[in-house]
C-alpha cells in the first residue's frame, strides 16, 4: 500500500510516518513540485497542479495499484491520475470531500468577472467528467448526493461515508498542560482556532473578537495558522494593537491534544458562498479533545448540523458579526453550558469515529 501526500502544500497534516502495528508494506511519501505554490497566482498555480499531476502519474504508473483512492486533489492534476489509472487498468474511487469546480466558480466570477464566469465554468464541467468517469465515488455527505444524480452519475456508484477524526490521536487533555504554558496560555480564557485561514474563510471574524474583549486582560484569541488569512491577521494586530490575538505557526501534530486543550472555546468559520459543500474537518477533530464549539458557518453545512443536533456547541450565520461574539460572550460566561457541550463533544467522536468499522466499509468498497 502506497500513502501519497502533497508535500508541497502547506497545510495542517496529521501523522505522515509509519506507526507502529503498521503494515510492513505500506509507504508513505509526499510529492513535491519545483517551486513554491503560488496560491494568489491562478495562472502559476495552473502550471503547478499541473505539474503536480505528471508527478502523480509517474508514482501511479511506477506502483502500478489495483486500486487508486483520490481526495483533495486539484482537477487539472485529477484528470492525469485517472488517465493513469486507466492506463494501468487500476480502478479509481473519487473521494469527495469538496465541490472543487464549485468552488473555483464562485471565487474566479468575483475575483474576474466575465473571464472568471467562463473559466469556473469549465472547472464544473471537468469535475463533473471526472465524477462520471470514476468507477466509484465515496462521498462524505449525504448532501452530495442528489447533486451527483443531477451531473448524471449513476447512484449505484455512490457511497457516504462521513469523515472522522482520529480518537487515539486527539484525546482530552488538561487546560494547563506543557504546550499552553510553553504559550502562556494556561492561565488565560482561550478562544482558540486552528486550521486553514484560506479564500472560505473569513478572519475578520477573528478580529472583531479581540476588539471586543481588549479590555479583559484574561481572555486572549489564538489562531494558529498561515497563508493570507494569518498575514492579514499579524497587519491588523500590528496596526490596531490587539494584544490579546496571539496568531502562531501550524503545530506539530504529536502537540496537538494539548494544543486543543489549552483552548476553552474551538472555533471554525466559513464563508456563506461554500455552503453545503465544505465540510470542515478541524470541527471532527475538535470533537475529540473535548471542548466546546463555536462556529460562523452556513446553518444547512453538514458541521452545523452536527453541532446543532447533538448540543456539541453554539452555531451562528457567517457574516452576522454581532451574533458571533453574543455567543462567545455566552460561551465565556457560561461554565456549565461549556462543560456539557464539551462532555457531548467526546460522546459523539467516541460513538461516530470507530476507525475498525469505517476501515471495513472502505474495504467492502474497494473488494466491490
Amino acid at each position: 500500500m502506497l500513502h501519497l501526500y502533497a508535500g508541497y502544500n502547506t497545510t495542517p497534516r496529521g501523522l505522515l510516518s509509519k506507526q507502529p502495528g503498521d503494515s510492513p508494506g505500506l509507504d508513505i511519501r509526499g510529492i513535491f513540485i519545483s517551486k513554491p505554490l503560488q496560491k494568489n497566482s491562478f495562472v502559476t498555480r495552473w502550471f503547478q497542479e499541473r505539474e503536480y499531476g505528471r508527478r502523480l502519474e509517474k508514482e501511479i504508473e511506477q506502483f502500478h495499484p489495483d486500486v487508486v483512492i483520490s481526495a483533495n486533489t486539484p482537477l487539472d492534476a485529477q484528470s492525469l491520475a485517472i488517465r493513469k489509472s486507466r492506463e494501468i487498468k487500476a480502478k479509481f474511487i473519487f473521494w469527495l470531500q469538496d465541490l472543487l469546480g464549485y468552488g473555483a466558480y464562485m471565487i474566479l466570477r468575483k475575483k474576474t468577472p466575465g473571464l472568471g464566469h467562463v473559466v469556473g465554468k469549465y472547472y464544473i464541467q471537468l469535475e463533473k467528467s471526472l465524477l462520471k468517469g470514476s468507477d466509484h465515488i465515496v462521498a462524505i455527505s449525504n448532501d452530495y448526493v442528489p447533486v451527483l444524480v443531477g451531473m448524471g452519475v449513476v447512484k449505484d456508484k455512490i457511497s457516504v461515508i462521513e469523515n472522522w477524526a482520529p480518537l487515539d490521536g486527539v484525546s482530552p487533555r488538561p487546560k494547563d498542560n506543557p504546550w499552553a504554558r510553553a504559550h502562556s496560555l494556561h492561565d488565560r480564557f482561550v478562544f482558540l482556532y486552528s486550521g486553514t485561514l484560506g479564500m472560505k474563510h473569513n478572519p475578520k471574524a477573528f478580529s472583531l473578537l479581540v476588539k471586543s474583549i481588549l479590555d479583559v486582560k484574561d481572555v486572549a484569541v489564538c489562531v494558529i495558522s498561515e497563508g493570507v488569512g494569518a498575514e492579514w491577521l499579524k497587519q491588523q494586530k500590528e496596526a490596531k494593537h490587539l494584544d490579546n490575538l496571539d496568531i502562531l505557526n501550524y503545530q506539530p501534530f504529536d502537540t496537538m491534544s494539548d494544543v486543543l486543550g489549552s483552548g476553552d472555546v474551538l472555533i471554525a468559520i466559513l464563508e456563506k458562498d461554500a455552503g453545503v459543500f465544505s465540510v470542515p474537518s478541524k470541527v471532527l477533530t475538535y470533537l475529540c479533545s473535548q471542548r466546546p464549539l463555536l462556529l460562523s458557518v452556513p446553518s444547512e453545512n453538514l458541521a452545523a448540523r452536527i453541532v446543532k443536533e447533538n448540543e456539541l456547541g453554539v452555531v451562528v450565520p457567517p457574516g452576522n458579526d454581532e451574533e458571533f461574539i453574543e455567543a462567545a460572550n455566552k460561551l465565556y460566561k457560561n461554565p456549565s453550558l461549556r462543560w456539557q457541550y464539551a462532555q457531548n463533544a467526546r460522546k459523539y467522536a467516541e460513538e461516530n469515529f470507530d476507525i475498525e468499522k469505517i476501515a471495513s466499509r472502505f474495504l467492502t468498497i474497494i473488494k466491490s
